[in-house]
């Protein structure tokens, strides 16, 4: 006689939601991924197509886990996003204005639903699974279309006052510098990001009698990732553009030290991804604007979660958090 296992398993969505693209994962009790997908973003289609294909896509995967499996909530990391809202508050790389996130994914899921800083869920992926598992203070650089960030302090995620603590990639570098989609100038996100690392090309291009492949490609052809693979090619440009964006990162680390005195700061997206290229000239002028104090006692590293998955993560355990707060609350 064969006994069918009937036990119910509970599964919990993440969504990483993007300037350029968004990630799915569906986890199950035991933190694994048993789904995983990415999309492009569009943000400029706006919201409700954006998010009438997100919830198509978990429609559509769920119904391949029922009946054993039941969705027992859902955890959305965007930028700009307020926790204690549920919104998000103008990103400037969605241009979304003021957009309740909740509110609209329940319309289509009845289930609890959380948000959190898109940086903010990637640090407590890395808190929880990835390279600060054992930290108590570090900060997670997020580096894709923008830069964002999110910050542990004393083993505790750092959500403001407001819940809008973290926002690195708005500090001002140069207040006559770039235009940034915020609508204010010389912020850091406009030097150190796939965007910003586009705008240095053509910032040599126009300044220098450099030759290369470079010059051949458009602004809107150009990514960060054919730089990155130009600079280990040995293009003049490509690798003038690394050097340029590590020593703004640099001296900006080095500032971002001294207010928070983290164990480690961890780069994650796909900037980061050049490794080397960024990381080396980012560490040289961190240890030469980095006040004595702080010298040796901070490391620069990369996640060590593939694929982008630390915000997805982290969505996820931020929604098991607060949903089994919840349950003990009652």
């Amino acid at each position: 006689m064969t006994i069918k296992n009937t036990e119910i398993q509970e599964l919990l969505v993440g969504v990483d939601i993007g300037g350029t693209n968004t990630a799915i994962g569906i986890m199950d009790v035991n933190n694994k991924i048993l789904f995983e997908d990415s999309f492009f973003t569009l943000p400029e289609n706006g919201v409700d197509d954006f998010f009438n294909r997100l919830t198509n896509i978990i429609k559509k995967e769920y119904e391949k886990f029922k009946p054993n499996y039941l969705l027992g909530g859902i955890g959305l990391a965007a930028p700009s996003a307020n926790y204690l809202s549920g919104a998000i508050e103008s990103p400037a790389n969605l241009k979304w204005g003021n957009v309740n996130l909740i509110e609209i994914m329940k319309k289509h899921f009845d289930v609890p639903v959380v948000i959190l800083n898109d940086a903010n869920a990637a640090a407590l992926g890395e808190h929880n699974f990835g390279a600060a598992k054992y930290m108590k203070n570090f900060i997670v650089l997020t580096l894709g279309t923008g830069l964002g960030s999110g910050i542990f302090v004393d083993g505790h995620l750092l959500h403001g006052e407001n819940g809008l603590a973290g926002e690195l990639g708005h500090t001002i570098i140069d207040p006559d510098g770039r235009q940034c989609t915020c609508g204010r100038k010389g912020c850091l996100e406009t030097y150190v990001s796939a965007i910003g690392i586009k705008r240095s090309v053509f910032h040599f291009l126009c300044n220098s009698d450099d030759k290369g492949e470079l010059r051949n490609i458009s602004y809107n052809d150009l990514t960060s990732k054919k730089i990155s693979e130009l600079a280990r090619a040995h293009d003049p440009l490509a690798i003038k553009a690394f050097n340029y964006t590590g020593e703004i990162f640099g001296k900006a680390l080095a500032n971002v030290v001294t207010y928070y005195n983290p164990e480690a700061i961890i780069l994650f997206g796909g900037l980061a991804d050049s490794d080397d290229l960024l990381i080396d000239p980012t560490s040289f002028f961190f240890d030469k604007y980095l006040l004595n104090i702080y010298k040796g006692k901070v490391r620069i590293l990369k996640s060590e979660l593939q694929n982008g998955k630390a915000a997805v993560l982290g969505a996820c355990s931020f929604a098991r958090e607060i949903i089994t707060k919840s349950i003990i609350s009652v």
